[in-house]
């Protein structure tokens, strides 16, 4: 565990006594509320790491080094920008994927640009978006999303 996780663990828990100290009865059904939400969830996020932990171990480094790693250029940061925008994984899963993707050489313009394209793009979820907002908001909206997410990997690996 790195200092930052610490840090916000202590923070989180001295939170947690001071709520207590205010309102035992208010903090027990928080609790209560907290542990039957986690175990709801465990089972579908159980699942998603257990397919990332598979993806990772089929696709070999190199595969990964040619699509994301720092000779692949512009196609590399298209290509996942592309891997973000048509994957619907949570972010508390993605993050890790995208730790995996750099300790396997991606470049962090292509990691940046998969974390974003997949907060920011959704075309699993484009046809509700399209019942909703119309066809042509909805992609309008996620075709200005996907260059902007494509602009926010450039900056960002620009700057790291």
């Amino acid at each position: 565990m790195n200092l930052t996780s610490i840090i916000i663990n202590i923070l989180a828990i001295g939170c947690l006594f001071l709520s207590f100290n205010k309102d035992k009865q208010k903090t027990k059904k928080a609790i209560k509320i907290a542990v039957k939400t986690f175990l709801k969830i465990l089972p579908t996020i159980l699942l998603i790491v257990a397919l990332v932990g598979l993806l990772i171990g089929f696709v070999p480094h190199a595969v990964i080094l040619k699509f994301m790693g720092n000779q692949s250029g512009i196609v590399g940061i298209f290509v996942s920008a592309l891997l973000g925008a048509i994957l619907y994984i949570p972010s508390i899963v993605a993050f890790p994927l995208a730790a995996s993707f750099l300790k396997a050489g991606a470049t962090v313009t292509a990691v940046a640009t998969f974390i974003t394209t997949l907060t920011m793009i959704g075309f699993v979820t484009l046809p509700l978006e399209i019942k909703e907002l119309g066809k042509r908001i909805a992609v309008l909206r996620n075709g200005i999303s996907f260059l902007l997410a494509v602009l926010i990997g450039i900056i960002i690996g620009a700057i790291l």
